[in-house]
């Protein structure tokens, strides 16, 4: 009885804002994500020596190419010196806290998972704030023919962890109608 008592006063406290059944999981692929994400941006850079290389072709369809985004998704609202990077990172920080209260209530383990990526996802990316002149992107997924050329952004590990989280995400809330509602 007074264990129910003390899950009470926790959940009052604020306790299901931080944590729930599945906010280990979602950590967990929170901090593999982020780990995977540095890890090829430091092996790109240092051994790999992208910053010195030209455009890397992989597939016909896949290159490396070195960018650095001062800016937000697809380079939008450039940071304009010290003042911009840290209202960029404010901003990131504002979304990991919405996006973790979000995950200590989530209902399923797609949902705890896919919070998980977004939140590694915005968290590498951050890290790159701090100690480079932008957000490192590389991947530039592209099509060519005789007549016609598409280039997409060039984007990270990060970035791909962050649409598949809310891919993950609109297929729980569409078509599996389990997702819980944002906070």
């Amino acid at each position: 009885m007074a264990d129910a008592a003390q899950q009470k006063l926790h959940a009052k406290l604020g306790g299901a804002y931080v944590w729930g059944p599945l906010t280990a999981l979602g950590l967990a692929v929170a901090v593999l994500t982020c780990l995977a994400d540095q890890a090829s941006k430091l092996w790109l850079l240092f051994d790999f020596d992208l910053a010195n290389r030209a455009r890397v072709a992989l597939t016909p369809f896949l290159d490396f190419a070195l960018t650095w985004n001062t800016g937000i998704s697809y380079g939008l609202l450039p940071r304009q010196g010290p003042a911009g990077q840290l209202a960029l990172l404010g901003v990131q920080i504002a979304a990991v806290i919405f996006l973790w209260v979000w995950l200590a209530r989530a209902p399923s383990r797609l949902t705890a998972a896919a919070l998980g990526l977004i939140i590694g996802g915005a968290i590498g990316n951050a890290i790159d704030r701090l100690h480079w002149p932008g957000v490192m992107d590389f991947a530039l997924f592209h099509v060519e023919t005789a007549t016609w050329s598409f280039n997409w952004y060039v984007f990270n590990l990060a970035d791909v962890a962050i649409v598949a989280g809310v891919v993950g995400l609109l297929y729980e809330s569409l078509w599996r109608g389990g997702a819980v509602k944002a906070p």
